[in-house]
């Protein structure tokens, strides 16, 4: 009996119905972005400093500018990385007292400025922004600053435990239902985030808002690469994350429109509920329902494809089998990740590799939205880069091969981290340059760890090999912004000096197997004996076929 690939073969494995489905799934891919990386608009810190009560009126009764009433008012201006000072303390005087003078008022009460006490900003901030974000509005600085941190770490959290779930939920219940259920919860989580009366509130919508995006969008890929032929499930699966940096275009121009936090994320939000359609759209993955032995819906599924890509269904193809046939069932067991020596070294190599490529990916990211510069252009710069790196991933793997392509990405992003911290503020053309080049590298090195994690196990330990292997990725997302926005405290280009570890994961790729026309393995024994080179192994076989012929001469 076919399968459901030689079915498509003849049906079209790319035409109109898998254009027209990798066009609406890809809207989800697109729509992620925001929530991935959102934090560096919804969590923009601007500069602050301390709301003095009566310096207003001070200020109005003298005339003094802007720039007098910060000079005469504000401790640590000026001074060389003293901006916790400059932001999160104030003179402890009593500005409203009528001693003080229009001309150096403080100069009355000590003979240096540097000489009076200091306290914590009681009353407040005052922020330099036209707008607002999460920061403004529930005044997540100076002590308090660590609670921003936590709301991306919040999302990476639910990224986390969604991701160890969806598995299980999609194989048990089907994808449409799955997909539908995660759509409708990241909906409405988002927007109750967009009205959310309290710091507490948001930062639990958030969390909801990560325990299905990232589910939802993992679907998505599985959906999409279920419906096209073998020829060209890599493709799409390389397109679709490609739409989630046309996503992150779109966020900027959104968030360059809508300066307000609230507002941003209920515009991002909102396109959710439209997805909701996708129940009339999308049919449920006849892959699926062959493995529940639902071969008759299955059927009904792809005979509506042939219709769809005007094809006709041969008669002699309708009837079907699993892609696999059903041999020893093996139960995989975590064990067996790190049980023999090759899949041990892999395990290990693909976990450091997931959890720097999430750590430099966002961590970048985070670093450019406090680089000062033009937020706005920087992001959208930096996120054009990422198309080229599909592109060379789609030039490369199947010319190349996935190792150096996988390895040199790394190093360049690495030594582009590494460079910048040496480079002067003067030239900031160049700094730009070599920051975009920094996460091509690493978006390049992203989306190679995706394709190649499943390439180096066998069939029956691969879902939990890329499971285990991939939370890794969440985890170092768990922990960015808090290495991100405090390193940055202590030295602004501190964090790029710890993204340097992209470098070792680039020697450590050159240690595994080439997998560049290999099927996947099979079993262990396959795996382990990926990295034996091919020639011993043909000249094994050629002397036994001697061995064979000489007792017949």
């Amino acid at each position: 009996m076919p399968t459901v690939d030689d079915i498509l073969e003849h049906i079209g494995d790319f035409h109109f119905f898998q254009k027209q489905t990798f066009f609406l799934l890809s809207l989800l891919s697109v729509t992620f972005a925001p929530i991935y990386v959102g934090i560096v608009f919804l969590g923009f810190t601007p500069d602050h400093r301390c709301r003095n009560p009566g310096v207003a009126g001070l200020s109005q009764r003298c005339g003094w500018s802007r720039d007098e009433e910060l000079n005469y008012t504000v401790p640590g201006l000026g001074a060389e990385g003293d901006a916790f000072t400059r932001q999160c303390r104030r003179y402890e005087v009593d500005w409203n007292q009528s001693a003080l003078g229009c001309v150096d008022p403080l100069a009355g009460l000590a003979t240096n400025s540097s000489h009076l006490p200091l306290g914590p900003c009681g009353h407040g901030w005052v922020y330099d922004s036209p707008g607002s974000s999460i920061v403004t509005e529930f005044n997540l600085v100076c002590s308090n600053s660590w609670m921003l941190d936590l709301v991306q770490s919040a999302v990476n959290v639910g990224f986390f435990i969604g991701s160890m779930g969806i598995g299980y939920i999609a194989d048990r219940f089907g994808r449409k239902l799955c997909l539908l259920i995660t759509i409708l919860i990241n909906a409405t989580s988002g927007v109750l985030m967009a009205i959310s009366p309290t710091y507490t509130w948001m930062l639990i919508f958030r969390l909801i808002q990560g325990l299905v995006s990232k589910a939802g969008w993992v679907i998505g890929y599985i959906l999409i690469t279920e419906f096209v032929g073998l020829s060209y499930r890599r493709t799409v699966g390389i397109l679709y994350q490609a739409a989630f940096t046309m996503g992150l275009l779109v966020l900027t121009g959104v968030a360059y429109a809508l300066p307000h936090w609230r507002w941003l994320q209920f515009t991002v939000t909102l396109p959710n509920f439209c997805f909701l359609l996708y129940y009339w759209c999308l049919p449920e993955s006849p892959r699926w329902l062959i493995t529940q032995n639902k071969n008759a819906k299955a059927m009904k599924i792809i005979k509506h494809i042939a219709k769809k890509n005007r094809k006709r269904l041969p008669a002699s193809l309708q009837s079907l089998r699993p892609d696999e046939e059903v041999g020893k069932k093996l139960d995989p067991s975590f064990l067996d990740l790190v049980r023999t020596p090759q899949i041990r070294k892999h395990t290990l190599i693909l976990m450091y590799n997931w959890f720097t490529s999430s750590v430099l990916y966002q961590g970048l990211i985070m670093h450019m939205g406090l680089a000062g510069g033009d937020i706005y252009l920087d992001f959208f710069y930096s996120a054009l880069v990422e198309f080229p790196a599909a592109l060379i991933i789609i030039l490369t793997i199947d010319r190349i091969g996935r190792r150096y392509p996988w390895a040199g990405s790394n190093m360049v992003a690495g030594a582009a981290c590494l460079a910048s911290v040496f480079i002067p503020d003067d030239l900031q053309w160049l700094k730009v340059t070599v920051a975009c080049l920094g996460r091509m590298g690493i978006t390049l090195a992203y989306e190679m760890v995706c394709l190649v994690n499943t390439e180096l196990y066998p069939t029956f330990i691969r879902n939990l090999g890329v499971l285990v292997c991939s939370s890794m990725c969440d985890i170092g997302g768990i922990l960015t912004p808090f290495l991100v926005y405090r390193l940055t405290d202590v030295w602004h280009e501190l964090p790029l000096m710890v993204f340097v570890v992209g470098l070792i994961a680039g020697g450590l790729v050159l240690l595994l197997p080439e997998t560049k026309g290999k099927t996947l393995p099979e079993t262990i024994e396959e795996v382990e004996n990926m990295q034996r080179p091919r020639k011993s192994k043909e000249k094994m076989i050629y002397l036994q076929v001697k061995k064979l012929d000489i007792p017949l001469s």
